[in-house]
C-alpha cells in the first residue's frame, strides 16, 4: 500500500510540470484569443493616418495614407492608400486573410502593374519604413504557440512563437488585460537579442469597449531608426463596399 502510494505520488510530481505549462499556455493563448475578438468585432473601418520615417541622423520622410479595413468572421481584408507626397501618390496595399491564407498585394504606379508579395519578401521594408509586409499582416492567434511570462496587475507578457517562418524567433507582446490592447511588442531574433520594438500610446476607447491606438512607434534597434503612425477621423462600422477590397482599387489613382 505504502508503495502504491509512493509511486503515484511520485507520478504527480513528475506531471506538475507538463500541467503547468498547458495551464500556461492555455492562458496566454486566451489572452491574445481576447486582443484578436475585440480586434475584430468592428466590421467597417475608415481612417486617415500619418506615417514619418526618421533614419539614423533623424532626417525625416513623411506619408499620408488613407485605410480601409474589414471583418467578419475569420475574412479580413485592408486597404492602405497612399496620398501624399506626389512621388508615392496612387500607390495602393492589399491585404487579404480568409483565416487560413493570407494574401498581400502592392501596386506601385511607376510599374503600372501589382505584385504579389511572396514568402521570400515578407522580411523586406514596407514603402521604406521600419514595418515589414510580416509586421502589416494579420496576427492571428492559431499561427503562434503561446507562453505567459508574467501577468502582474493589468499587463500580461506573452511570448509568441510563430508556426510556420517568419523574421523573428519569437515576439514579447505586452498586453493590456483591462483594455485587451497591445501596448508595447519586442522582436527577437536567433541569437536572442531584441532587433525591433513596438510602442503603442494615447489609446481610444472608439466602440464598446475596444480600444484602439492612435500612435505607434516601430524602432529599428540595429539600424538606429523608426517609424511612426498617426491615425485620425476614424469612422466605424459605416458601409465600405466591397470593391474597395480589389485590384481595381489598387489601381485608384
Amino acid at each position: 500500500m505504502k508503495t502504491t502510494r509512493f509511486w503515484s505520488i511520485l507520478f504527480t510530481l513528475c506531471a506538475l510540470p507538463t500541467l503547468v505549462l498547458a495551464q500556461n499556455s492555455e492562458r496566454a493563448t486566451q489572452i491574445f484569443e481576447e486582443v484578436d475578438a475585440r480586434r475584430n468585432s468592428i466590421t467597417y473601418e475608415r481612417t486617415d493616418m500619418n506615417m514619418v520615417i526618421y533614419d539614423s541622423r533623424g532626417r525625416t520622410r513623411k506619408r499620408v495614407l488613407t485605410s480601409y479595413s474589414y471583418a467578419k468572421g475569420d475574412e479580413e481584408k485592408t486597404l492602405l492608400q497612399f496620398e501624399e507626397p506626389a512621388n508615392v501618390r496612387g500607390t495602393g496595399f492589399l491585404t487579404l486573410n480568409d483565416g487560413s491564407n493570407e494574401v498581400q498585394k502592392l501596386y506601385l504606379p511607376a510599374l503600372g502593374r501589382i505584385q504579389t508579395i511572396t514568402s521570400s519578401q515578407k522580411g523586406d521594408r514596407f514603402m521604406g519604413s521600419d514595418f515589414t509586409y510580416e509586421d502589416l499582416g494579420d496576427q492571428n492567434p492559431d499561427d503562434y504557440d503561446f507562453e505567459l511570462l508574467s501577468e502582474e496587475g493589468n499587463t500580461a507578457i506573452l511570448k509568441a512563437t510563430k508556426k510556420d517562418d517568419s523574421q523573428y524567433a519569437y515576439i514579447k507582446f505586452y498586453i493590456n488585460t483591462e483594455r485587451y490592447a497591445l501596448e508595447k511588442a519586442e522582436y527577437f531574433d536567433e541569437e536572442d537579442t531584441m532587433v525591433k520594438r513596438l510602442e503603442a500610446s494615447n489609446f481610444s476607447n472608439v466602440v464598446d469597449n475596444v480600444w484602439r491606438a492612435n500612435t505607434m512607434v516601430m524602432f529599428d534597434l540595429s539600424a538606429n531608426r523608426k517609424t511612426e503612425l498617426n491615425w485620425s477621423n476614424r469612422v466605424i462600422n459605416e458601409n465600405i463596399p466591397d470593391w474597395r477590397f480589389t485590384e481595381r482599387a489598387l489601381r485608384r489613382n
